[in-house]
């Protein structure tokens, strides 16, 4: 390699550093995948990728492409860039420009043979698949069409212009590749992964860890090389005193004479206690109403600054809760919504086909304190594409409060068990499972699949006596079973609520569809003053949501008459407070949550809130099985609590104590061990394709493909070369969803909403692309966004409701498919329902 000193350009002018010389873009991601994969001390194979990440810009022909780019763009601005594609459509050149695949090839080269144990061939195959995969995502090792990466590996000379390159590359690239100690790197290397190959797991999760550990480091780099290109840097390291004194300030200052309250300070103390332990995966048992989210923020900021971790990660089920809890740690932490340090993440408003634009936009998770979902957690660690993997380097070091765990996919749970396992004893992470109704995550039936690690030392709240006791304490409700044979009817359940709210004038209804929601709603819509009902699901924004649920609240406090209907979003951790509850039959977990919205402050004294559980005949539960099979394990456990109670030498025991939910979780996880581990293949009705190119022919599990890949034999054996690693990394993320019905997200014009809107129309429009303030305005954006399942989105987009901005692939939706009352509709909503309010 040598300097031919004619300056090489790093990208067009189409994006936000087009003066920006390859050279400096080098260097520049280079330092930065440094810093950050130096959290698991990889800071040197960080450094490499980054320096040779786009080291296949120095061909010449690429650089001609720019140019062209750049020609037409200042002539007519009518092509869309996007140098990831890594593909061009110009008068004078026809297709593919392969930039990706130069610097992994110079790593195989030198790297692959590099010591006689073979050493250098695994740390060549995690450092060139990184590299090879930053535009697309990672790519395959092996899959059922052969060895993937190895036929990169041997990519001819005149696709890659990897001589060409060497010639062309700048000096102070080649002098800081050359400093770079081959021998040393990969002695480092495996000195990092040296306490996964000893320890006593099997060889399948031992895979999934080196899996895990790639992806790490492709993480690393796809967020250097954004930040770079859109002229950011990475936020610097929080000191933890300021929030803690905050934090302590303020809980001091919380008065209340409510008894309940100093049960809650008991449960605080005992976080603040267990901080100061060593890392790994707690639990956090409390009852609803307990007061989970201040208490396991007081833990999870004493136990960030004791291990001097990074930031803390609330993993949340429903979106419905995330601008809830971020207002209230806000407040404690004397925190504003414009701060650097709490940041909201609702939905994933960057389009599943990004442009180069939104690219740069994505968030990335940089924020000390990030609320999230679980949906999107999940899509970090086993998505597809660049777009989610960015975040992944930012579960090191870090604090998970996983909120209401109860609500993980099954399917996931051995996927989630080994992430989680990896994280907190190979990446320096701790975990802390919140809920008053823990699944039993470390006691799954097929172990060999794997399940997590909680010592019994690490419930916070204590051994089992003093969790019971905790629960008495803390009983507030009686729930009554009131399923019937033949089931109710809408007439008869629609008295049933009108007897209980004239009683109360405070009632919660929880349903498990929208449909019937917005069915009961119509109901009582006549009947009810407009200001007394009111209706919420996750049709509506969550600002909208939040409006609702302030006014909900205000008229709870003021004694004014209140009949809420609701699908199960509000039922995890949404503080609110009802006399009584209506709940649908359901799982036992979700009724012991929608139980923690009744008398949640223990308001009534010494008298109890009532939730009722009722069993709808006309609700269509379609393909929701697990919500059919929790509620045949609710009906099987509520038969066999005399006997519970006999073996447990009770006089009684209700369906909220935890040995029932145990009991519970018990014959759930039987019923669906098969499922957890999330199987994919030709045969499975559930199977989520995103791509036709990645189905599968044959019977296989998101666990194989992460992990050994045997593939049953599919690839013949002399198509395979010596190879630790085997992973199918984009066929299992082409082949997984979070959930069986992807959701796509869209801008609602609700109140702030249609301004996000004209503005980020606007910045589209813009010759000379500004990511951060494209970036700043998405984020905003999050609060007015909903996510549409494919039949309603396939509906809307037939009408013309749904628009897109600029071709950036963040769509939004005509005002006039959104109303106050249900929110997004699939019809044109009517004047008269928009005036109601």
């Amino acid at each position: 390699m040598f300097d031919n000193k004619q300056r090489r350009a790093a990208h067009s002018q189409a994006i936000a550093r087009p003066d920006q010389a390859l050279s400096q873009h080098l260097s520049g991601v280079g330092a930065k995948a440094r810093e950050l994969a130096q959290k698991l001390n990889l800071e040197e194979a960080g450094y490499l990728i980054g320096l040779l990440h786009d080291f296949g810009k120095y061909s010449e022909e690429f650089q001609q492409y720019i140019k062209a780019i750049e020609k037409d763009q200042i002539q007519a601005n009518r092509i869309k860039y996007d140098e990831d594609e890594e593909v061009y459509d110009h008068k004078q050149h026809k297709g593919k420009i392969d930039h990706s695949t130069a610097g992994a090839q110079w790593i195989w080269k030198n790297f692959s043979d590099f010591d006689a144990l073979g050493y250098g061939r695994l740390v060549a195959q995690v450092l060139s698949i990184c590299i090879a995969s930053h535009h697309s995502g990672l790519i395959d090792f092996t899959n059922q069409n052969g060895n993937i990466f190895s036929n990169r590996m041997r990519k001819s000379d005149d696709k890659t212009h990897l001589k060409e390159c060497e010639k062309n590359c700048d000096l102070s690239i080649t002098e800081e590749i050359k400093k770079i100690d081959r021998k040393e790197l990969i002695k480092h290397f495996f000195r990092t992964i040296t306490p996964i190959y000893e320890s006593n797991i099997s060889s399948e999760i031992k895979a999934f860890y080196l899996g895990m550990l790639t992806k790490f480091l492709f993480s690393c780099l796809i967020d250097a090389d954004r930040l770079d290109s859109a002229g950011r840097e990475i936020q610097p390291k929080i000191e933890w005193d300021e929030l803690i004194t905050n934090f302590e300030h303020n809980m001091g200052g919380l008065k209340s004479t409510r008894p309940i309250n100093n049960i809650r300070k008991n449960i605080s103390g005992a976080c603040l206690k267990a901080a100061q332990k060593k890392t790994g995966v707690f639990r956090l048992t409390v009852p609803t109403g307990g007061g989970k989210t201040f208490a396991s923020l007081r833990y999870a900021i004493h136990h960030a600054k004791k291990h001097n971790m990074d930031r803390i990660i609330y993993i949340i089920p429903y979106t419905s809760i995330i601008e809830q809890n971020a207002d209230q740690i806000r407040k404690i932490l004397n925190d504003d919504i414009d701060s650097q340090w709490v940041l909201e993440h609702h939905s994933n408003l960057e389009p599943e086909q990004q442009t180069w634009h939104s690219k740069l936009a994505c968030e990335n998770w940089d924020r000390p304190i990030i609320l999230t979902t679980m949906v999107q957690f999940l899509e970090v660690l086993f998505g597809a594409g660049t777009r989610g993997v960015r975040r992944l380097h930012q579960l090191t070091n870090s604090v998970l409060i996983f909120d209401e765990i109860q609500n993980l996919p099954v399917k996931c749970f051995h996927l989630f068990c080994n992430a989680i396992n990896f994280f907190t004893v190979y990446a320096k992470s701790t975990a802390v499972l919140c809920t008053a109704t823990q699944p039993s995550l470390d006691l799954l039936k097929n172990e060999e699949n794997g399940r997590l690690n909680i010592p019994e030392e690490n419930e916070i709240m204590g051994d089992c006596a003093e969790i019971d006791q905790l629960f008495n304490d803390l009983s507030r409700v009686n729930v009554q079973n009131c399923c019937k044979n033949p089931a109710w009817d809408d007439e008869e359940i629609a008295q049933f609520v009108l007897q209980q709210f004239e009683s109360t004038e405070s009632v919660l209804v929880i349903v498990n569809t929208k449909s019937s929601a917005k069915k009961l709603f119509n109901f009582f819509k006549g009947s009810l003053n407009k200001n007394e009902l009111f209706y919420l699901s996750t049709n509506l924004c969550s600002t909208h949501r939040k409006t609702h649920l302030d006014r909900i609240r205000k008229r709870l406090d003021n004694t004014l008459p209140v009949l809420c209907i609701s699908t199960q979003l509000i039922e995890a951790g949404v503080d609110i407070s009802f006399k009584a509850v209506v709940r649908y039959l359901a799982g036992l977990d979700s009724i012991a949550q929608a139980a923690g919205r009744c008398n949640r402050h223990a308001e009534m004294g010494k008298e109890k809130g009532n939730v009722f559980i009722i069993n709808s005949g006309s609700e269509n539960l379609g393909s929701l099985e697990e919500i059919k099979i929790g509620q045949e394990m609710t009906a099987r456990v509520v038969e066999e609590l005399p006997q519970l109670a006999e073996y447990l030498n009770m006089p009684d025991i209700d369906l909220l104590h935890p040995e029932t939910l145990k009991l519970y979780f018990k014959y759930y996880f039987e019923k669906l061990s098969k499922d957890m581990a999330y199987e994919v293949g030709a045969n499975k009705s559930k199977q989520t394709n995103k791509s036709l190119s990645h189905q599968l022919e044959y019977e296989t599990s998101m666990l194989e493909l992460l992990s050994e890949n045997t593939f049953n034999g599919v690839v013949n054996a002399e198509n395979q070369e010596v190879m630790w690693l085997r992973q199918a990394f984009m066929t299992a993320g082409k082949n997984f969803a979070a959930i069986d019905a992807p959701t796509k997200p869209l801008i609602v014009q609700y109140a702030e909403g249609k301004e996000l809107v004209t503005r980020l129309s606007g910045l589209g429009k813009e010759k000379k692309f500004e990511a951060q303030k494209f970036y700043e305005l998405l984020r905003k954006a999050q609060r007015y966004s909903v996510n549409i399942y494919p039949n309603d989105w396939d509906k809307l987009q037939k009408v013309g409701a749904i628009a897109e901005i600029q071709g950036e692939g963040i769509f939004y939706l005509d005002e006039r498919y959104y109303c106050e009352e249900f929110g997004v509709s699939t019809d044109i909503i009517n004047k008269w329902a928009a005036e109601i309010y």
